[in-house]
């Protein structure tokens, strides 16, 4: 998520037999399907990245890997799915940076994304580039911070849901601009930036992945990305210090989750396969193309990192004064 320091649409699965045989030796698991749930609509940056890692997935352990997308209630109908499943390693969650954020950001979480889940894997991250309707005369971050300045109402920022990278972005723009711009969640990233395109909303922050291909099609006005270097896939895109707010980094990150108590073997195994499957040359320059790096990390790291990222995290929402929704 903050980068202040965490994709693409995979294509059909590939058979069973591309399976290592040393994999399918070590024991019984997997004997059947794995079902890797999606706790957001299809089409955006977790969706896809999802779909990536199911396909590395069914190359490496040789079993069918099935990804369900089961949207609805900022992430939890998802995620509950599958701590409701048995903790075997055959349902298991596809979401990303925003998961661990759960009980920071709803005010009756149904279950702790930290205590509950365990992280198979961190999968890879991205960064967020701020968009804008095009329609709108504004063109630069000064510009759009002045006119929603003197006529507030005539502004909206969208944002996937509530404790995404975006939203956390958002939140710190306005703190940093003293904009103080609605923020209004959707349902994903495909429902806000069609509203942003149409002008049902102003702004969105989101990953490169979904952003750049409508600001190429000039469905959306790129303003600036959130990296501390401009990217080669859009030149012209100025870095957000370029644009007035120096020091402004944010990433998505993606990952992969089963329930706590699914045996440590298994959540291993499962982690070695996407490590190598992700660190495969043709998968990471199909990544870096879209603006995207892998991630690699044991259990135990990813771990680490999700709990300095919530503490980290957690601390924005608390000075922005945000309340649970």
């Amino acid at each position: 998520m903050i980068g202040r320091r965490g994709i693409l649409a995979a294509g059909g699965g590939m058979a069973a037999g591309l399976a290592a045989p040393s994999v399918r030796a070590q024991g019984a698991w997997p004997a059947r399907p794995i079902r890797m749930i999606v706790p957001y609509t299809p089409g955006a940056a977790t969706d896809a990245m999802a779909r990536l890692s199911a396909q590395k997935l069914q190359e490496r352990l040789g079993v069918t890997v099935v990804v369900e997308n089961r949207a609805g209630a900022n992430g939890a109908i998802g995620s509950q799915a599958v701590l409701q499943a048995a903790p075997d390693g055959y349902t298991i969650l596809a979401s990303a940076s925003i998961h661990p954020m759960a009980r920071h950001v709803m005010k009756a979480a149904p279950y702790d994304p930290v205590k509950d889940f365990i992280p198979l894997a961190r999968t890879a991250r991205g960064p967020l580039v701020l968009v804008m309707n095009p329609a709108l005369p504004q063109r630069t971050i000064p510009e759009v911070v002045a006119a929603a300045k003197a006529d507030p109402r005539r502004w909206t920022f969208a944002t996937s849901s509530l404790g995404a990278a975006g939203h956390l972005a958002t939140i710190e723009f306005n703190r940093l601009t003293g904009a103080a711009i609605e923020i209004v969640g959707y349902r994903g990233s495909a429902p806000a930036l069609t509203d942003v395109a149409a002008g049902n909303a102003q702004l969105m922050f989101d990953p490169v992945l979904s952003t750049l291909p409508l600001v190429r099609g000039g469905q959306l006005r790129g303003l600036a990305i959130a990296t501390t270097a401009r990217t080669s896939l859009a030149p012209d895109l100025p870095t957000a210090a370029e644009a007035g707010l120096p020091g402004f980094e944010f990433y998505s990150w993606y990952g992969v989750w089963g329930p706590r108590a699914m045996p440590r073997e298994i959540a291993d195994r499962i982690n070695a396969a996407l490590v190598a499957g992700l660190r495969e040359p043709a998968v990471v320059q199909r990544l870096t193309g879209l603006g995207f790096e892998p991630v690699a990390e044991t259990v135990a790291e990813a771990e680490a990192f999700i709990e300095a990222d919530v503490a980290r995290n957690a601390e924005l929402l608390r000075i922005a004064n945000f309340q649970p929704q």
